[in-house]
């Protein structure tokens, strides 16, 4: 079983999330992706945010967003931080 849960991660990823509001995520395949994103800055040289002694990169990616280290942007913020880049 892993620890954390789906679940729980989708309830830290959501938690600021106010009512009547959308949630940033809604599927396991949210976290899956966002994780492995995180897994793969690490291989490439990222600073952990967390003591990952011993880990591997997707079990320190899991655990930087179950202490919420990591944020899930939602498509529309990041759609707009990249059009800002383009701009720029």
């Amino acid at each position: 079983m892993l620890h954390p849960s789906y679940a729980e991660l989708i309830n830290v990823v959501n938690s600021d999330v106010e009512n009547g509001e959308d949630p940033v995520v809604n599927s396991r395949y949210s976290i899956v992706m966002a994780t492995s994103k995180r897994a793969r800055q690490i291989i490439a040289g990222d600073d952990e945010l967390v003591d990952g002694k011993g880990k591997k990169p997707l079990s320190v990616a899991v655990e930087e967003l179950n202490q919420g280290k990591i944020k899930i942007l939602s498509e529309e913020i990041t759609e707009e931080a990249e059009e800002a880049v383009a701009e720029e």
